[in-house]
């Protein structure tokens, strides 16, 4: 190693000691969930997230903003080509809902919105065991999955829907634990 490469990694080092926590602690309002292909689907997401776990001791999934977490997960996360069908299942779905009970899902009830994604659920799994193995999912599969990960992944779904211990520790196979209890987040 040269004297001239030993400088440029040692400013190289120091740079990103300095650049690095500037740059993890800024902020930034760059959201392209409410710009991109879903997001007028918000407001339908959300309401399909608090169908899916509704509000019950701890806050549901509409109050940690599942909507807008859908709708950046399946902007992001999907080619265009994926993304069809889930657009088109986001449609069919409302349609379905509003053809049924005479209003949209949005402004259902409760327990019509929980009758017709119960059924949603029973025809992803039929479709699931029809499949091969490399078909894209049911687009509520997706939706169902996205929720869970976005709820449980949340500080109020961490927190409060799950036990969580803010100190790390080793692994403990004999932690108490009794029916009924929370499982652990950490």
């Amino acid at each position: 190693m040269t004297r001239r490469e030993a400088v440029l990694q040692l400013a190289t080092m120091l740079g990103a000691t300095v650049v690095g926590p500037r740059l993890a602690a800024a902020s930034f309002d760059l959201d392209l969930a409410q710009t991109g292909p879903f997001a007028a689907d918000i407001a339908l997401l959300d309401e399909i997230g608090d169908t899916i776990l509704p509000s019950s001791d701890v806050p549901g999934a509409k109050a940690v903003g599942i909507g807008p977490f859908l709708a950046m997960m399946m902007t992001d996360c999907y080619t265009a080509d994926e993304q069809v069908p889930l657009r088109a299942g986001l449609r069919r779905l409302d349609a379905e809902f509003t053809e049924r009970f005479g209003t949209g899902f949005v402004s259902g009830s409760p327990a019509d919105r929980t009758t017709y994604l119960n059924e949603l659920d029973r025809e992803q799994r039929e479709q699931r065991l029809t499949q091969g193995a490399g078909a894209m999912p049911h687009y509520f599969r997706i939706l169902k999955e996205l929720t869970i990960l976005g709820y449980f992944s949340s500080e109020v779904g961490a927190t409060q829907a799950l036990r969580y211990a803010d100190v790390p520790g080793g692994y403990d196979g004999n932690a108490p634990y009794t029916r009924g209890d929370r499982a652990w987040f950490s």
